[in-house]
């Protein structure tokens, strides 16, 4: 391998339009169920992201195309690589395959990076990071970063998980908190490993642990990532002490088997508006035709027409729901779960797409 010229001027940024895959280039394995990827593009690129968002790999498992989100657990204050960090799910067909089938040098396509999770878009100066499980990703992307910018933000940053054998990344969240003196570690487990030298906090987090933990939370912004029972537990939590919760973020997004959670169901919208225009929509394979309003997507339509269609993040960020537009106009407000030359070519994400007249589907 030759060595990088590193005064060359700056590769031009990683584009998913253009460059469409990353490559494998290293394999970790950080727990006996959690494997860090870390990806690179072919030839010489750059990655340009906020800490916290996600990409969406584009799978071919079984004959079958999946695509699933992954939370960035790399920060972008190192460019020239970026990295996932999967928990194997039981049942779940994209992480057993990540685990199983992913090796060094093999090519995966992907898509983003895109999100609105991260603390660089309201920055503060004291943060409580709550995370559980492999839901520290994100987390640990934004402590990464803020670390190698010289931050001096006060961060209390609890990890939740089993037992000590599960916890994420300990080693290098020490070694940070040893150069940033501001940077608070607590880890809370379920319970103990048999001949651990584990000395944190045992049980689950509730309201009198986290008092402890961080008694001036009511003046911290909380970021919070995890499963959903996780988060919506932590909701609770908060509320319950008179948290303001305008300061509370969460990793809102669920798909399909992965770790954050099941497929949310497309919120439906009442009737029809003033202004609103009924279209014909049709699926060309299977013969299924149903109305749809230009103020509901055409994924809220299906569903209420009572068909069903492939979805899992309904905000037009994971690409699970792309289908092949034959006729018709429909305006597209996605983000980041398609390429624009796709949409060119005549593809449409169903569920952030609202018809602009009639349509037609290859579905």
């Amino acid at each position: 391998m030759n060595a990088p010229d590193f005064t060359a001027p700056a590769p031009r940024p990683w584009s998913a339009d253009q460059d469409e895959s990353l490559r494998c280039v290293h394999i970790r394995q950080e727990t006996h169920d959690v494997k860090t990827f870390v990806l690179a593009a072919d030839g010489a690129r750059q990655f340009r992201y906020l800490p916290g968002q996600f990409i969406t790999l584009e799978l071919d498992i079984a004959g079958r195309k999946i695509n699933r989100c992954y939370t960035l657990s790399s920060a972008p204050t190192r460019p020239d690589l970026v990295s996932i960090t999967v928990k194997r799910v039981p049942g779940g067909p994209v992480s057993n395959w990540l685990h199983d089938n992913l090796r060094v040098g093999m090519a995966v396509g992907a898509m983003g990076p895109s999100g609105e999770f991260s603390c660089f878009k309201a920055p503060a100066q004291r943060y409580l990071f709550l995370s559980g499980g492999s839901g520290i990703t994100p987390l640990m992307s934004m402590t990464r970063a803020l670390h190698d910018l010289g931050s001096n933000a006060d961060i209390v940053f609890v990890h939740c998980a089993r037992s000590p054998a599960d916890v994420l990344f300990p080693e290098e969240l020490g070694l940070m908190a040893r150069n940033m003196p501001h940077l608070r570690l607590a880890t809370v487990c379920e319970q103990h490993t048999p001949g651990s030298a584990y000395a944190g906090h045992l049980g689950r987090l509730d309201a009198p642990r986290l008092a402890h933990i961080a008694p001036d939370l009511l003046q911290r912004d909380v970021y919070t990532c995890g499963p959903a029972p996780f988060m919506a537990a932590i909701r609770t939590l908060l509320s319950g002490t008179g948290f303001e919760m305008s300061r509370y973020r969460e990793e809102s997004f669920s798909f399909g088997s992965a770790p954050h959670g099941s497929p949310a169901a497309p919120q439906l919208t009442g009737s029809a508006g003033e202004n609103s225009s009924v279209y014909k929509i049709q699926l060309k394979r299977t013969g299924k035709e149903f109305d749809c309003r230009s103020d509901q997507t055409i994924l809220q339509a299906a569903v209420v027409a009572g068909l069903r269609l492939p979805f899992s993040c309904t905000s037009g960020a994971c690409g699970t729901c792309k289908s092949k537009k034959i006729s018709g106009h429909a305006e597209i407000k996605h983000t980041g779960g398609i390429r624009q030359r796709e949409i060119d070519q005549g593809w449409i994400l169903p569920c952030c797409s609202k018809p602009l007249s009639d349509i037609a589907l290859d579905r």
